[in-house]
């Protein structure tokens, strides 16, 4: 028979794993736990919309793809918000570099949604939320987080869906990385080392993933001079499927061999041709585009774009260095859609000639996207709080619909054909 002090020892054990457990249990909210696989659902009809992120404000509005562009619904991509704010206030450095993301590329804002996908079977959105360095997949019936993939460093940021809509790529842009996950779980599938602050991301039809690293966007040594202290900036195309490096391209050298030393290599949003012979890309502080002979590896033509004199004389006050920062192709590939984001207007160039359709004034526009019809180009107005569809055919504006606080990334998706907002917004 245990002695009293043998007693009196296992109840004190056993009081402490009681307590230690308790005290794990209101710590667990602000450790990461692994991915979930999200709920199944019945499946079932999709129907064809746009998700139109709202930085500013944490949601994600969902519009009709084509027509009259009306919004069907609102999600709100930020449920955990008081959770995630609680996980960076007791962390000093997460705390530093949250309001680093605030006063420099937010305008002093927080960033919320920077890009966002559906799954294939349109039961969630997947989201890249810059200020929580974060990417979510939300139900899209209930509102719910499937999971949440926090990426390495302080900051995320663009993303794109792989062809077959099963991966999508995340840059991680204080940490020079691109992550691969899987879009249904959250699985990381891979990952891969890029240039200086990871931006835009393209998958090809080829089997690769091409990265655009942009440097340093949010300083004020923005003469053409002091070019070299905005950091490494390069694209870097890997394997799909290994992550391996294939290809490096140093846009310096080739905008040099142009005969434009002038310009910034830090590219931009840019888009492929339908055959993927060429692109045309944007670079920071230019109000135009350049065309890219991907087989040539050269820089083959420029377009400049009218300045708007108001916003000519201090490049210093241009977002982040984008004066212009939008770029889509019809598909066809006959005519090429620009945002003249500090300029005001948005316009459509046709490819072969370069020729410029009307100036359609239009307030910070950030984004340009083809509707689902493939008939116009859907331009996101950060500065009106709406997007707004321009007719490729005429160049001309056809339709606009109100939605959120900055609105940024448009991208086609497909929902339940029956879906409506989880919440009222």
């Amino acid at each position: 028979m245990p002695s009293a002090r043998t007693t009196r020892t296992r109840r004190l054990a056993v009081a402490l794993a009681a307590s230690l457990t308790a005290s794990l249990t209101l710590l667990a909210p602000a450790v990461a736990a692994p991915p979930a696989a999200p709920a199944p659902t019945a499946g079932g009809p999709l129907q064809e919309v746009m998700f139109v992120g709202n930085n500013w404000d944490g949601t994600a509005d969902v519009i009709a793809s084509r027509g009259d562009f009306h919004r069907i619904g609102r999600v709100n991509v930020v449920p955990d918000k008081e959770e995630r704010l609680r996980e960076i206030y007791l962390n000093p450095v997460k705390l530093a570099f949250f309001l680093g993301v605030r006063s420099g590329p937010g305008e002093g804002h927080d960033q919320f949604v920077d890009d966002m996908y559906a799954t294939p079977d349109g039961a969630a959105m997947v989201v890249s939320r810059p200020s929580f360095a974060d990417v979510v997949s939300i139900d899209l019936r209930t509102g719910g987080i499937n999971w949440r993939f926090p990426v390495a460093g302080y900051r995320s940021d663009h993303m794109a869906v792989s062809p077959d809509g099963t991966r999508v790529a995340v840059s991680a842009s204080t940490a020079n990385t691109v992550h691969v996950l899987d879009i249904a779980t959250g699985r990381q599938l891979g990952s891969f080392k890029t240039g200086d602050k990871p931006h835009e991301n393209v998958f090809t039809s080829d089997g690769r993933l091409w990265n655009m690293s942009i440097g340093e966007v949010t300083t004020a040594l923005d003469a053409p001079w002091l070019d070299w202290t905005k950091g490494d900036r390069k694209i870097t195309v890997v394997d799909a499927t290994t992550f391996e490096t294939v290809r490096v391209i140093d846009m310096r050298s080739r905008l040099d061999a142009f005969g434009r030393d002038d310009l910034s290599d830090a590219v931009r949003p840019l888009v492929f041709t339908p055959d993927e012979k060429k692109l045309y890309f944007q670079v920071s502080f230019l109000n135009g585009f350049l065309e890219y002979d991907v087989e040539g590896d050269r820089v083959t033509r420029l377009k400049a774009l009218p300045g708007n004199p108001a916003t000519d004389p201090d490049r210093t006050t241009w977002v982040n260095d984008s004066r212009h920062h939008g770029l889509s192709i019809s598909p066809d590939g006959a005519k090429l859609c620009v945002a003249g984001t500090m300029d005001d207007y948005a316009t459509v160039v046709d490819r072969a000639t370069l020729k410029q359709g009307p100036l359609v004034p239009t307030s910070k526009p950030y984004w340009a996207t083809v509707s689902g019809d493939g008939k116009s180009c859907v331009v996101s107005e950060s500065g009106a709080d709406r997007v707004s569809a321009i007719d490729f055919a005429t160049g001309e504006r056809v339709a606009s619909v109100a939605v959120g606080d900055h609105p940024q990334r448009v991208r086609l998706a497909r929902v339940p054909a029956d879906w409506s907002s989880p919440t009222a917004n």
